[in-house]
C-alpha cells in the first residue's frame, strides 16, 4: 500500500476545501447526532449511516467517504470539494474508482478525519481500519488516534519549551500536539509509511515537523530535547511462527523490552529540566512487584514518576491484542494467535501486564532523584498540568523545612465526614480532591484539624503544636506521625505551600 501525497496539484486547496466543507468534528457531532457518535467510538457505523441517509451537504459527503470508509460519486465529492475535486484527491492518493466504468463511484484509500482537542482543530490521515479494510490488517498499517495516542496527549505537559522530541510519531498526533509549544519539533518513526503519512498531515495542516526514520532514540544521537513524548509500539507480542508483528504496535523485541530499552536510553537525551512523557506495559511475575520491575529501568539521576492506570490478566490482554489487527474470534487464525500468547505468558511466568505512564526528568537540582510509583484509576480529563504540579511540588519538598512553612487547601478539596446516626463525632473523616489526581485521604482528628486549620498564617510547626496541646500528645510524637501524612498531602496537590 502507498500513503498520500501532499507533493502534487491541488495539494494546496485541499485544506481550505475541508473547512469550506464544514468537515469538523462540530459539524459531524451535529449530523449524526451523540448516539451514533458513541457507536462510533464503538466501531459501530450503522448508526451514522443511519443518520446521514438523504443529507447530501458537504460535510456528510465527506463523512461517508472518509470516516465512514462508503463509496461516493464523483459528482458529490465534485461539488462537495470544489477547488480539489474527484481528480485531484485521486492524485492526492485519498481515493480511487469503485468500478471499471468511468462514472462508477469512488471509494476511499485513507481514512481521512477531523481531529479536535481544546483548541486544537486538525484533520489527520491514517491506514483503513480493519472495519474498513474488510479483513487482517497489513504489517506496516499506519494506525490513526485511538485511545492510547488520546491518553498520551492528556499526560503530556504543556508548558512552552525550546526543543521538543515525538518518538515513534505514528500519523503524526503527538508532534502536532507539540507544536503548539514547541519551538522546534523532531518525529522519528521505523516506519517509512508511517513518516509517509506525518508528512501528508503536516502539510494539510501546515505544521513544521522535521521528520527522521530510525529506531527509538538513534535518529537524535548526541541531541538534547526539553520535552520528549512517545507512544511506543509497546505491545507484549509472543515471538513465534505465525505471529503478526505490526509496526504499530510492536518492534519485534520479547515482552516489555522496548519500553526497558526506551526508559534506559532517555538520560541520553534530556536536557537539564527536560521532560519525558511515555505509554508503557509491563509484565507481572511472581514474587515481583509492578514498582519493583520498572524502578530496574530507570536510569540513575533522573526524577521518575511511573501510573499503573491498568492491570489485565494473561487471558484478557491475549484476547485483546490477537482482536485487534482484524482477526475475529472464532476463526482459526484468531484461535491460533490466543493459543501463541497463552503459550508465551505461562512459559515465561507472566502472571498479568500492566499499563501505564511513564514520566521523566533530568532533574536541575542535586540531591537524590524522585521515585514514586503510584496505581491512579483517575486522569480522564487534562493531566499535564498534574505531572507539572507533582514535579513542583516534589522540588519544594526536597529545598524546604515542611514544620517551618505554612499551608494553604487547594480549592477543590472537601472534607466529608461519616458516623453512626446520633454519634456526637464521625467514625471517618476523608479528604477529598475533586481534580488532579482525585485523591480520597482517610484522616484522623489531628490530620484533619491541621488541615482545616491551614490558612497560610501559621506554620505547619506551630499548628502541630497547638494540636498537640489541645489532644494533650507529646509535640514530638504527634509530629512524627502528622509530618508524613501532610507531606503526602503536599505531594499530591491537596496542601499548597504559600
Amino acid at each position: 500500500m502507498s500513503a498520500p501525497s501532499a507533493d502534487v496539484a491541488g495539494a494546496a486547496a485541499l485544506p481550505a476545501g475541508l473547512g469550506a466543507a464544514g468537515f469538523t468534528v462540530d459539524r459531524l457531532d451535529a449530523l449524526w447526532g451523540p448516539v451514533a457518535r458513541a457507536a462510533l467510538h464503538r466501531e459501530c457505523p450503522l448508526p451514522a449511516v443511519r443518520a446521514l441517509a438523504g443529507r447530501d451537504v458537504p460535510a456528510a459527503t465527506l463523512a461517508r467517504l472518509w470516516v465512514l470508509g462508503l463509496p461516493v460519486t464523483r459528482t458529490a465529492l465534485d461539488d462537495a470539494l470544489p477547488a480539489t475535486g474527484t481528480a485531484g484527491a485521486e492524485a492526492l492518493g485519498l481515493v480511487a474508482p469503485a468500478g471499471p466504468q468511468p462514472d462508477d463511484p469512488v471509494r476511499p484509500l485513507v481514512d481521512l478525519r477531523p481531529y479536535a482537542a481544546d483548541d486544537v482543530h486538525w484533520w489527520l490521515a491514517s491506514d483503513l481500519g480493519e472495519r474498513m479494510h474488510g479483513g487482517p490488517l497489513a504489517d506496516d498499517h499506519v494506525l490513526g488516534v485511538g485511545g492510547a495516542s488520546l491518553t498520551l496527549a492528556r499526560w503530556t505537559p504543556r508548558t512552552r519549551v525550546t526543543r521538543a522530541l515525538d518518538v515513534g510519531t505514528g500519523c503524526g498526533v503527538q508532534a502536532f500536539h507539540l507544536s503548539r509549544h514547541a519551538g522546534a519539533v523532531v518525529a522519528t518513526d521505523t516506519s517509512a509509511r508511517c513518516l509517509a503519512f506525518t508528512a501528508f498531515n503536516a502539510a494539510l495542516n501546515r505544521v513544521m515537523l522535521d521528520l527522521r526514520r530510525g529506531s527509538l532514540l538513534e535518529p537524535v544521537a548526541g541531541e538534547r530535547f526539553d520535552l520528549v513524548v512517545s507512544n511506543p509500539p509497546f505491545v507484549i507480542t509472543p515471538r513465534a511462527p505465525g505471529v503478526p508483528t505490526y509496526e504499530y504496535r510492536d518492534a519485534g523485541l520479547a515482552g516489555d523490552e522496548l519500553v526497558r530499552r526506551l526508559v534506559g536510553g532517555l538520560a541520553d537525551v534530556l536536557a537539564p529540566g527536560g521532560v519525558a512523557q511515555l505509554l508503557g506495559n509491563w509484565e507481572q511475575h511472581a514474587g515481583q512487584g509492578w514498582a519493583e520491575r520498572v524502578a530496574s529501568w530507570l536510569p540513575p539521576g533522573l526524577d521518575a514518576w511511573v501510573v499503573q492506570r491498568e492491570v489485565q490478566d494473561p487471558a484478557e490482554y491475549a484476547e485483546t491484542w490477537a482482536r485487534d489487527g482484524g482477526h475475529r474470534p472464532g476463526t482459526a487464525a484468531h484461535t491460533a494467535l490466543l493459543d501463541a500468547w497463552l503459550g508465551d505468558f505461562i512459559a515465561r511466568g507472566v502472571e498479568g501486564v500492566g499499563f501505564g505512564v511513564i514520566t521523566l526528568r533530568r532533574p536541575a537540582r542535586t540531591g537524590p532523584p524522585m521515585r514514586r510509583f503510584d496505581e491512579l484509576t483517575a486522569g480522564s480529563g487534562p493531566m499535564g498540568h498534574v505531572v507539572v504540579d507533582v514535579l513542583a511540588a516534589h522540588d519544594w519538598l526536597s529545598a524546604n523545612d515542611l514544620l517551618s512553612a505554612t499551608l494553604v487547601v487547594a480549592d477543590d478539596v472537601t472534607e466529608e465526614r461519616y458516623g453512626r446516626p446520633g454519634a456526637e463525632d464521625p467514625e471517618v473523616v476523608l479528604l477529598r480532591q475533586g481534580g488532579g489526581l482525585q485523591r480520597a485521604v482517610r484522616a484522623d482528628t489531628a490530620l484533619a484539624g491541621l488541615v482545616g486549620a491551614c490558612d497560610g498564617e501559621l506554620s505547619v510547626g506551630r499548628l502541630v503544636g497547638a494540636l498537640a496541646q489541645l489532644l494533650d500528645e507529646p509535640v514530638e510524637a504527634l509530629a512524627a506521625r502528622l509530618l508524613p501524612a501532610v507531606r503526602g498531602l503536599v505531594a499530591d496537590g491537596l496542601l499548597l505551600p504559600t
